[in-house]
């Protein structure tokens, strides 16, 4: 497997891609004028107005209140996203999307975007063994490739002079995205060193968890398909109902322990030589500083040897199952307190027994993210574990089915007082283009995408059950016929040679066996057994 893996990978990196911060907006004329409008190279205009995709429009914040748990204002470069920056970005028409309008809506396809597409997420132990060979294969060119589309920011806009003096740099397409969900989730600098404000964060503890997390799958697979050319490609999931370890930590999956080191990947897995980055929280904080994307260190993973007064049991199927049966998707204040919320409870913050929020110990998602014992460990730099992806993928399936069962409108979504970041109207973070939380409150069969396991049982069991072994017969089909030539005729040579020969009962295999005789079967043929 690891020839097939090495193979694969270096096919990939000969492909040349073209593909959070976009490289033409980060200038220091883009970054004084507050303009993010690149010219789309298909006609040379900016947004593609030329060719109807787009247009440059300045940018509409939503004014309604936040909540109280961030009480300052005009201190962090997230507020208000992402008027610090830029006040006027590209707005696309119909089914184009992108910082230039450039590509499509997710689940459209083709030159003109009117191609629908619907990809289908499925259990990574329902993939076949060429699959995951290329899921694994992807996820290493991902990590090994800098993105030719996007920038990190290193520093903040009143660092950079108020953009006299950009700050950023190059990251490969793993990493923006391990960058990403730091950016998202890091602590408010308030100035100087050790001078923090921790209980804000513009992607957890509130309503858009998860509609947040549902715009960076599919951004991560769009990345993913342009990167290796491969259209089909979606991401796979991790059902971790009920299981008593890490399913997953295995050389030919995720990496399996090191026998040299508990607290790292095994050396016969391609991910023991990954560098983690945006991992060291308290440090940014004490200096004071933005992680600047660079390497600090190996993968660290320890399954199971985590805090058990913070995590005792990992989530079971009736945990789901109650979670999927609360009606409100988020309730007052929204946040970790909130009571009989789904939000809350899928998050791990309510108690998927009685429903109630401020769960003394970490339930459902947070707690496999505790369980990992390790870089998933942490809020900030969770996304350097690819098991974080097939964790976040099995999160959305059960948002998903939450949406399907309760069908709640758009309107349902809060449009004000949830914590900063979280309002429907705003534009989550770090995002460019840009994309409102609201606009993830919608079933993935709108964003062009399903989960194998909410298929009808018909299509489930032809493409999950029976997926594995067409695909296995097409990979051995050619050998079986080329076998089964080479067997024709070598029983025809035999023929012809036999025929050829002088009947002569020298040749034992010529003989006719006599009854009793050695050569007589013992046991009778399958077909000449009486239930067959």
């Amino acid at each position: 497997m690891m020839f097939s893996f090495a193979v694969l990978s270096f096919l990939l990196l000969l492909r040349l891609t073209s593909q959070q911060f976009p490289r033409p907006c980060v200038t220091t004329e883009a970054l004084r004028t507050k303009q993010c409008c690149p010219v789309w190279d298909g006609d040379g205009s900016a947004c593609g107005v030329l060719s109807g995709r787009g247009s440059c429009q300045d940018v509409v914040v939503s004014d309604l209140p936040d909540g109280p748990q961030y009480p300052f204002s005009g201190i962090d470069d997230r507020e208000r996203w992402p008027a610090v920056f830029f006040n006027r970005t590209c707005s696309c028409t119909g089914n184009y999307m992108g910082f230039d309008c450039g590509r499509c809506r997710f689940g459209f396809a083709g030159e003109r975007c009117d191609q629908s597409r619907e990809s289908v997420r499925r259990s990574i132990f329902h993939l076949s063994l060429s699959e995951r060979t290329k899921f694994i294969s992807y996820l290493n060119l991902a990590k090994n490739t800098i993105s030719p589309d996007y920038v990190i920011v290193t520093g903040t806009y009143s660092e950079m002079g108020n953009g006299s003096v950009p700050m950023f740099a190059d990251v490969s397409i793993y990493d923006l995205f391990v960058w990403i969900h730091y950016y998202v989730s890091r602590d408010a600098l308030l100035g100087g060193p050790d001078n923090v404000w921790t209980n804000v964060d513009f992607g957890h503890w509130a309503p858009g968890f998860l509609p947040w997390h549902r715009l960076y799958l599919l951004l991560w697979e769009d990345e993913i398909r342009r990167l290796t050319g491969d259209p089909g490609f979606a991401l796979p999931y991790w059902d971790w109902r009920d299981v008593r370890d890490c399913e997953v930590c295995t050389n030919e999956l995720m990496g399996a322990r090191s026998p040299l080191d508990p607290n790292r990947i095994s050396p016969a897995s391609v991910f023991s030589a990954w560098k983690v980055i945006c991992s060291r929280a308290l440090e940014y904080n004490s200096r004071g500083v933005l992680c600047d994307g660079a390497g600090e260190g190996p993968l660290l993973r320890n399954p199971g040897s985590h805090d058990r007064q913070l995590v005792s049991r990992l989530p079971t199927s009736a945990d789901v199952e109650f979670a999927l049966s609360l009606e409100d998707y988020d309730t007052s204040p929204m946040d970790i307190t909130a009571n009989r919320s789904f939000r809350n409870t899928l998050e791990g913050f309510g108690n998927p027994e009685t429903g109630l929020g401020s769960s003394p110990q970490l339930m459902m998602h947070a707690s496999l993210h505790v369980y990992m014992n390790g870089s998933m460990s942490s809020v900030q730099g969770s996304a350097n574990d690819p098991i974080f992806l097939l964790h976040h993928t099995f999160v959305d399936s059960i948002y998903e089915r939450w949406l399907r069962k309760h069908q709640p409108s758009r309107g349902q979504y809060p449009e004000a007082d949830a914590p900063i970041g979280h309002n429907g109207a705003y534009f989550m973070v770090p995002f460019l283009p840009l994309y409102r939380n609201r606009d993830f409150f919608i079933s993935s069969k709108e964003l062009g995408y399903e989960y194998a396991d909410l298929l009808p049982q018909a299509e489930y069991f032809i493409q999950e059950v029976l997926g594995p072994y067409l695909d296995q017969f097409r990979r051995t089909w050619p050998w079986l016929l080329s076998a089964a030539a080479l067997g024709g005729l070598v029983t025809m040579l035999t023929a012809v040679a036999l025929t050829s020969l002088p009947s002569t009962p020298c040749w034992p295999w010529r003989r006719k066996m006599k009854k009793g005789s050695a050569y007589m079967e013992k046991q009778p043929l399958l077909g000449a057994h009486p239930m067959l």
